[in-house]
């Protein structure tokens, strides 16, 4: 009985890695289930607090599923804010600060028309309308001075709040980068941490792929590639073990440019065939297919 088990088991093995040679298949050529895979890192040092996924976890692009330690952080950029704050109140408000000075020299002005028609009438001297117009310019002079003053410090005031601005920009780019957030629609198919740890920037968290668009890569000879273009039509025949495999209508969307040998582990339509061009057949996914699951292509 074991030795009948035993034989079935490696019938089996010898008969999936004979599959893409099976010479009783009609097909153009031969290449396994992928998909486009995006593997998430922390951006941040710190320990995780939060991962909230499993393997088979359907993630939607921009989902936070989990957040590592930004205490620290948190703390630094409200520091930076008390300083803003700070930095704000020194602001001078100039028009208000120079209004006494603006309402005396309206004053100076009103008089010094005034005493120059009393003067036109000879009711005034021109040593009264004289010293009136060297107060004015006196007046003038101050008001500049002070204006001058106060636009300085309050241009040295914006600069040090526009720094903490930058600063206070750094610290929520730091906070953002402690959320763990899915960065496309897809299946978590491998988790690399979990809750608790300590993580480094760069550290891979998981790995995620996206399963309802698959493709097949496979590889065409150039007698092919002469028969084919962008945007055919492809049946795709999956490899799933029964005598009745699915079928998929697939749609060639990619043909690499330059020409490379073939895979060991891939045969094409002719073997004599060395140099070969990648390709992609794009499929939608029922839920059947799989990764890694050997696909026969036939170009329709």
């Amino acid at each position: 009985m074991r030795n009948t088990t035993l034989y079935a088991i490696i019938t089996v093995a010898a008969l999936n890695l004979a599959s893409c040679s099976d010479r009783t298949r009609d097909f153009d050529a031969c290449g396994q289930i992928e998909a486009t895979e995006v593997l998430v890192s922390a951006e941040a040092n710190g320990r995780i607090v939060s991962l909230q996924l499993t393997e088979g976890d359907k993630l939607a692009a921009g989902k936070e599923v989990g957040v590592i330690d930004s205490v620290q952080t948190y703390l630094q950029k409200n520091e930076l804010l008390r300083k803003k704050s700070n930095a704000q109140t020194k602001l001078v408000d100039i028009d208000r600060q120079l209004a006494s000075q603006y309402a005396h020299l309206k004053n100076l002005q009103t008089d010094y028309e005034r005493y120059k028609a009393l003067e036109a009438k000879d009711a005034a001297t021109q040593k009264q309308v004289d010293d009136l117009f060297s107060q004015i310019a006196v007046t003038e002079r101050e008001i500049s001075a002070k204006k001058q003053t106060y636009e300085q410090n309050n241009a040295g005031i914006r600069e040090e709040i526009a720094l903490y601005e930058v600063q206070i920009a750094e610290k929520e780019d730091q906070l953002n980068k402690c959320r763990i957030v899915s960065p496309i629609d897809g299946t978590v198919l491998t988790k690399f941490a979990e809750e608790g740890e300590l993580v480094t920037s760069g550290k891979s968290l998981f790995k995620l792929a996206d399963m309802d668009q698959v493709y097949v890569r496979a590889y065409l000879t150039t007698a092919q590639l002469a028969d084919v273009k962008l945007g055919d039509e492809v049946q795709v025949t999956i490899e799933d073990g029964t005598n009745n495999p699915r079928r998929y209508d697939g749609q060639l969307i990619w043909i690499a440019d330059e020409a490379e040998f073939t895979p060991k582990n891939i045969q094409t339509k002719d073997e004599r065939a060395d140099l070969v061009y990648a390709a992609k057949v794009s499929l939608k996914n029922d839920g059947y297919l799989k990764l890694g699951m050997y696909a026969y292509l036939l170009f329709k």
